[in-house]
Order: structure tokens, then C-alpha cells, then sequence
């Protein structure tokens, strides 16, 4: 199952991208998170920022993965009907192909004026491309026959 929690790009920059998230009762997990008060999980606005990040870096051939989390704080809870505002802003390429990132999503009450809101998510990430991890058995030695 994937879950795609990016609903539109607003602004976009080599190093800046503004996006939303509408959270509608549609959303399966709500049922789960909380039955007596569905929120956004937490974890889903962490991967929200993430997917901002990712879409900010493009396509450059290769797929990037979260690689860290620093100072990551939960503020105000998102409730269906109302719209996680993104901000993720690219801060540095660090060795190794690792991008450093700073994010923060706000809440926009329904027909609410895009005022700023309440903070529900901050923080620092990294990304990383993926690694691929190649089985010894299936792995070529230099002169063309299997490795042993």
C-alpha cells in the first residue's frame, strides 16, 4: 500500500517547495487513529514532508529515502476537513549524496485564510538515494564467474 499525502504543489524553487495536504474522513487509517477523534498520525506528517523533499529534488536518476530525523516536534493535532500546509526547505548536499533538509507543517482550518495556522510539525531530515543491497550469491566476480 502506498500512501501519497502530497494533494498539491503550491510554490516550488530549487530550494523551497510549498505544498498541501487535505485531510478528509476518506482517509482509511483515520478510523484506526483515533475512532473518538481522528487525527493525521504523526508519522504521516513526517512522510508528508518527506514526499515534499523528494519532489523538490526531482528526478536526478536515482530515488531518495529518509535517511535521518533531528528536532522533529509535534504541535497541534490535524483533523479531517482541514489542510497540512507544507514548507520544506532544501539547506545543504552533504557527503555521500545526502541531502539535508528543514520542514514545517501548519494547519489551515476549513475556509481559513492561510494566516500561518498553528505549527503541527517541524524539523530536520536527511535524505539518502536508496541502496540497493546485492546477494553474494547472485554478486560477479572481476573475471565474470560468480563470486564463492
Amino acid at each position: 500500500m502506498r500512501f501519497r499525502l502530497i494533494d498539491q504543489v503550491l510554490e516550488q524553487t530549487d530550494t523551497r517547495i510549498i505544498a498541501v495536504k487535505n485531510v478528509t474522513t476518506a482517509e482509511e487509517y483515520l478510523g484506526d487513529h483515533f475512532p473518538t477523534f481522528p487525527v493525521l498520525p504523526g508519522v504521516f506528517m513526517l512522510e508528508a514532508l518527506v514526499q515534499a523533499g523528494r519532489r523538490l529534488l526531482g528526478d536526478e536518476g536515482r530515488r531518495f529515502v529518509l535517511g535521518g530525523v533531528k528536532a522533529l516536534r509535534y504541535g497541534t493535532f490535524v483533523k479531517p476537513g482541514e489542510t497540512l500546509r507544507l514548507q520544506v526547505d532544501l539547506l545543504k548536499r552533504l557527503d555521500g549524496d545526502v541531502v539535508s533538509f528543514k520542514g514545517a507543517g501548519v494547519v489551515i482550518s476549513p475556509g481559513g485564510e492561510d494566516d500561518g495556522g498553528d505549527t503541527a510539525v517541524s524539523g530536520r531530515f536527511t535524505m539518502r538515494p536508496i541502496r540497493i543491497a546485492v546477494p553474494e550469491a547472485a554478486a560477479i566476480a572481476g573475471d565474470g564467474s560468480p563470486a564463492r
